[in-house]
């Protein structure tokens, strides 16, 4: 099948280059000499996991259990789950995970630990952890180096619970004196500090700087057009992933309707929402829920209905949550096509 057999609108993905994206992460972290975990909210897809592994990544990162629980099935054996888990029915389900691969978690706080406490004991299994700290991103995390040492002296007294180390995010220069002070305390008091964890795909330099054990990269796979047009260093044939459109009204000379809106994009202001492969000078403006909205003022082109267009969604992990399948192609030609697995998967 060719990619113009297909029924729009379809995400496509150019094999090629997210294959050259994959190898160039991890040989920018061979370069660098840190150890790199790759996060895979951005795909969803435990194929693409399994090829990053492959590559040289040390182990997969999961925002979600749900997500995590996709990889599980797939095969990957050794999980990250950056993210607080809280309440009984989500402690659970982190259990049974935790007897079929190895599974990290954060907490940042003694009482997401008691929670994991209590469902450990009684299905008799340890949990891996490491304490969020709040280095500047002010999400989660504890809120000082001395905040980390009360919670690590707490955990490593909890049944249960197997303390690996600490994890921020993004990596920062200026999270240093923090992260410093943190591997002194622990390091004084004989706390583990096996992981001490970075991220923050183009921050992989910082976390070597910062001590890091490790780095976790995601959105490198796509290098989607957020990044794009913040980086001069990259372009729109650094982006594997598309939206195949095709035009179904040409309502004025300087605007075309296209069957791709909010619902295939997802997309959100500052404009442009999306890059045209084909006509670059020619922009999404905007985003109905059914209909991409496309200003084609700065091109000579007469477009036409039927013609067909290729779009690259400025946010490629939210337009990739909005579709069941993505289609991977390689010189105009259909070679794969992946279930989405992932989608949806926010529990």
């Amino acid at each position: 099948m060719r990619i113009d057999d297909l029924d729009t609108p379809a995400v496509i993905c150019d094999l090629d280059v997210m294959e050259r994206n994959v190898a160039a992460m991890a040989t920018r972290c061979r370069d660098i000499g840190i150890p790199f975990r790759a996060h895979t909210k951005s795909h969803k897809n435990p194929e693409i996991a399994h090829r990053q592994l492959a590559s040289g990544a040390n182990g997969i990162c999961c925002q979600k259990l749900g997500e995590a629980e996709v990889m599980v099935q797939a095969g990957l054996p050794d999980i990250l789950i950056p993210y607080n888990i809280v309440g009984r029915a989500k402690v659970e389900r982190l259990t049974r995970l935790a007897k079929r691969a190895t599974i990290t978690v954060a907490v940042d706080s003694e009482a997401t630990a008691c929670g994991i406490v209590e469902q450990a004991r009684a299905d008799g299994v340890e949990v891996r952890v490491v304490i969020e700290l709040d280095t500047g991103a002010r999400r989660c995390g504890v809120q000082s180096p001395a905040a980390a040492l009360d919670l690590g002296r707490a955990l490593v007294r909890m049944p249960g619970i197997d303390l690996r180390g600490v994890m921020t995010y993004p990596s920062r220069p200026e999270a240093k004196p923090f992260l410093d002070e943190v591997v002194r305390l622990f390091r004084q008091e004989g706390l583990p500090l096996e992981m001490i964890g970075g991220g923050g795909t183009g921050l992989e330099e910082v976390s070597k700087d910062l001590g890091c054990t490790e780095t976790r990269s995601g959105s490198y796979v796509w290098e989607g057009l957020s990044r794009v047009k913040s980086r001069d260093d990259l372009g729109p044939e650094r982006c594997p992933v598309r939206v195949l459109c095709t035009v179904v009204s040409v309502p004025t000379p300087d605007r075309i309707i296209v069957d791709g809106g909010a619902k295939t994009f997802a997309s959100y202001p500052p404009v442009p929402y999306g890059y045209c492969v084909e006509y670059p000078g020619i922009f999404l403006s905007g985003v109905s829920v059914e209909h991409g909205h496309i200003d084609t003022s700065a091109s000579s082109h007469r477009f036409r209905v039927g013609e067909r267009l290729t779009i690259i969604p400025l946010h490629q992990e939210m337009c990739l949550n909005l579709h069941d399948e993505m289609v991977g192609v390689r010189d105009g030609n259909v070679e794969v096509v992946w279930p989405i697995l992932g989608r949806g998967k926010v529990k």
